[in-house]
């Protein structure tokens, strides 16, 4: 059970974020127009060479420091990233679809609602069904969404 309030938590924040409602100035913190305006400068959108697409829901300039990063994957039918590792925790909680997670070599299938957490020591591939998958990662601490996006094409 402490899972699934944990990515409910999750999810309700991704919600709020994608209003982009201001959040109460620290001290010393750059400003909320000036958050929006870094953050309104970058690229939200990017697509990799295999088309999967990443949305940026939340990063840095959303949650004012380098704590947590929040995107949403949309993968193409049957499509595979092949084995990788990444240098922070991933939890993966699929939205719509069917992703088969291969998790230092066991398969893990997830369907809408499940998750999965991968750590940074694990190695992983992620595999979509036929009909593709939508997918909300959270990558915790931050910093993946440079690293993952670095050969992608932003939109």
């Amino acid at each position: 059970m402490r899972t699934r309030v944990t990515l409910l938590t999750i999810l309700a924040i991704a919600s709020t974020l994608s209003a982009q409602t201001p959040a109460p100035a620290r001290a010393g913190a750059p400003s909320s127009t000036a958050r929006q305006a870094v953050a309104a400068s970058k690229p939200r959108t990017f697509v990799s060479p295999s088309g999967v697409r990443l949305r940026v829901l939340a990063d840095e300039s959303d949650v004012r420091g380098s704590e947590v990063e929040i995107v949403e994957l949309v993968f193409p039918a049957n499509s595979d990233s092949g084995d990788h590792r990444h240098a922070v925790t991933e939890t993966f909680y699929v939205l719509e679809g069917k992703m088969e997670q291969v998790i230092n070599g066991t398969p893990v299938v997830l369907t809408t609602g499940m998750s999965a957490t991968i750590r940074s020591t694990d190695q992983v591939r992620h595999k979509s069904g036929p009909d593709g998958a939508r997918v909300l990662v959270v990558w915790a601490p931050g910093g993946e969404i440079a690293r993952v996006t670095a050969r992608w094409t932003a939109q």
